[in-house]
């Protein structure tokens, strides 16, 4: 049987939990000095949804990312995860959260179940509890076979996994993901987005993917495309290909973005 480690609210019934989104971003702006990368940015996160938010580099992906997470505090509009403000209520909404940055921040030297405890410990649980966390995260991404294993040992793609299954231990509600296939290989590419696809249907986890590659987007994802720190388009893939009369997401992206650049392509 696969384990679940779907997260429990005594204060929502089961109703109140369908209803309230993952995350709400609404009307959110943010600027570097007199540079603005985000301008009146709003998407929804709904439970059990997993939402492709695509754009180049440099789009304001990783800035939107470090305002949800409380990295950055946004002084305009609203930013609610599971129906909490992160800036009046950051301890409740922050709880709700799981987060797999771009860059790798696991220790190379430890293994994978000491990463895991010690991320647990941070989370104020007992070496038990977070023995028995440990082992059903890594059950949830298919490593429950290499908790004893330095994490130096691991291949790219695996490594992933193991920080996706960190991100799993407190059973959160919503999972942030930010260019988390960039430099992996094909074979380890189509295993981690798997992974996160089960993790949405099987745990009703809402998931905002952040990435640059085209070829990720399927057709029954929710799609928010981001440029130059302003979103064109939220809504259906099929809607978005109707909408700019084009026969692919790639396609679409260039007529809505107006970018001639070759767009990259995933290894």
């Amino acid at each position: 049987m696969t384990p679940t480690m779907t997260a429990t609210d005594p204060k929502l019934g089961a109703a109140d939990k369908e209803r309230t989104p993952a995350l709400v971003v609404d009307g959110v702006s943010h600027s570097f000095g007199d540079k603005k990368v985000l301008d009146n940015v709003s998407l929804t996160v709904d439970q059990g949804a997993f939402v492709m938010l695509l754009g180049l580099n440099g789009a304001g992906k990783s800035t939107l990312f470090s305002l949800i997470t409380r990295l950055y505090d946004n002084v305009s509009g609203e930013i609610d995860i599971r129906g909490f403000d992160v800036r009046r209520k950051a301890s409740q909404a922050l709880q709700r959260l799981g987060v797999v940055f771009q860059s790798r921040t696991l220790d190379v030297d430890l293994t994978l179940m000491q990463n895991l405890k010690y991320h647990a410990a941070l989370h104020g649980y007992s070496t038990r509890e977070a023995t028995r966390r440990g082992r059903l995260a890594l059950e949830l991404v298919g490593l429950a076979d290499r908790g004893n294993e330095k994490v130096r040992a691991l291949s790219g793609g695996q490594l992933r996994r193991v920080e996706i299954a960190r991100s799993m231990m407190h059973r959160p509600d919503l999972l942030l993901l930010d260019e988390p296939t960039v430099g992996l290989d094909l074979g380890s590419r189509e295993s981690v987005i798997k992974i996160v696809r089960e993790l949405v249907a099987k745990e009703r986890l809402g998931v905002l993917w952040a990435t640059h590659l085209m070829d990720e987007v399927l057709r029954t994802d929710q799609v928010v495309i981001l440029h130059q720190g302003v979103v064109l388009y939220n809504g259906g893939v099929p809607q978005l290909l109707t909408q700019t009369g084009t026969t692919s997401v790639r396609e679409a992206f260039r007529a809505l973005t107006g970018t001639k650049a070759p767009i990259e392509e995933a290894a």
